[in-house]
């Protein structure tokens, strides 16, 4: 925890004080506006760098191509900024994401950290001693009706897929509260943690979108999981919810087809 904490927000730093008034596109990846910039480069360099030094024989999986198998049977999963539009926009809702795993690709994560340094906020977790915002212990809001659920959601890049999850918030969106998209699937499940939402979804994300977010999520008392019943969340479907909301959520979602493009 200490040294993804010290890892977070060194890039944090780096990230907020560091970013050009010039920032631009350094390359794409699945599509032309799923895009990578020179900071989110940078940005994994200076964590992956850190963290080698204290633990030289540990794995990476980063974003933006770390990818180490280590010896140690402890990987570090990375994003090293979660919303890369919002910060090359300039938009506030970008974070570090940092989670710690035991037993490899397939191990337990056990520590995540999600620093949002333009909120001034850091989440943190470690498995089975709850979740925090900087000191402050979070806890999920109790589940409301479904129809006063206040939902958030993200949007993949690739056209198909975009038209595909339009059409379920199409559907879904005169059945409860409001749905609200963020940009940081990140920090979406860390507001899932801090009661800022009542429940979060999406369709698409990698490990390192979520590792660090799952696990504060689940700390804070939320249910994560995937498409079907007992599914961890995965790229198929992300549902994170309080439990008595979690499977009516997970439910409608499936009835809807929010994993099928």
């Amino acid at each position: 925890m200490d040294l993804a904490l010290r890892a977070a927000h060194q890039a944090g730093v780096f990230l907020r004080d560091g970013r050009p008034d010039d920032l631009g596109v350094a390359a794409t990846k699945s599509s032309a506006v799923d895009v990578v910039t020179e900071m989110d480069i940078a940005s994994e360099k200076m964590i992956t760098g850190f963290l080698a030094e204290h633990r030289p024989d540990d794995g990476f999986l980063g974003e933006e191509g770390a990818s180490v198998q280590g010896s140690s049977g402890v990987q570090w999963v990375i994003d090293p900024i979660d919303g890369t539009v919002n910060y090359l926009y300039g938009r506030p809702a970008w974070a570090v994401s940092i989670a710690a795993r035991v037993g490899g690709a397939d191990g337990e994560t056990v520590v995540g950290v999600v620093h949002a340094p333009m909120q001034g906020e850091t989440f943190r977790a470690a498995l089975g001693e709850g979740a925090y915002v900087n000191d402050r212990p979070l806890k999920v809001r109790p589940a409301p009706p479904f129809e006063q659920a206040l939902l958030g959601t993200g949007f993949g890049y690739l056209t198909e897929r975009r038209v595909r999850q339009a059409e379920v918030v199409r559907q879904l969106i005169p059945q409860v509260r409001d749905i609200r998209r963020g940009g940081s699937a990140a920090i979406d499940l860390c507001d899932v943690a801090a009661g800022r939402l009542d429940a979060y979804y999406e369709r698409g994300l990698n490990p390192w979108d979520l590792a660090a977010g799952d696990l504060i999520a689940r700390e804070a008392g939320a249910v994560v999981g995937g498409r079907a019943p007992g599914d961890a969340p995965s790229g198929d479907l992300v549902v994170a919810a309080p439990p008595a909301l979690f499977e009516p959520l997970r439910a409608k979602l499936d009835a809807l087809g929010a994993w099928h493009d």
